[in-house]
């Protein structure tokens, strides 16, 4: 049986089916807390109560906000979250307005959009456990330089007072 995936997705389809697919196909895949959202109003207020997704999956062309006008307000509310656009629509400019405005990728909907984005999911998660380790590996150097320096001075202070006898 496979592990269990904790990190925190927030799904955000307007079309009621699509987002149903992708919301069942990221659980079959372990995922364990993933919520779904019609709007990116609805996504807005969740994150404004205090849930801070890790990845947001999300379409670009919604009813009452495009994709970018929910990265650009999540972006403020949660920094870390990372952000995949799925679209219907093959348009170049606005794959690169999504990354240009931090989107971590841009999938064109397709019969293989579930492989690709179960894909960049678990790179953003590779990602995130990276940031995690390096974090704790920081505060181990820090707490071992710290623990070396009292180490030498207790050295410097036991020896001057060998010296000084």
């Amino acid at each position: 049986m496979a592990a269990k995936i904790n990190n925190l997705i927030f799904v955000v389809e307007d079309n009621k089916v699509y987002n149903k697919l992708i919301t069942e196909h990221l659980k079959k895949q372990n995922f364990t807390q993933v919520k779904y959202f019609f709007s990116g109003e609805e996504c807005l207020k969740a994150v404004e109560g205090g849930e801070l997704p890790d990845i947001v999956i999300q379409d670009y062309f919604l009813e009452k906000m495009n994709g970018i006008d929910v990265l650009i307000k999540m972006k403020k509310l949660s920094p870390k979250s990372q952000f995949i656009f799925l679209t219907s629509h093959d348009n170049i400019e606005v794959a690169i307005n999504t990354i240009k405005f931090g989107a971590y990728d841009y999938i064109i909907k397709d019969n293989v959009t579930l492989d690709k984005l179960i894909d960049r999911v678990h790179k953003i998660r590779k990602v995130i456990l990276l940031e995690k380790q390096n974090k704790q590996i920081k505060k181990f150097m820090i707490l071992f330089g710290i623990v070396t320096l009292i180490i030498v001075v207790f050295y410097i202070l036991y020896f001057q007072s060998k010296l000084s006898e």
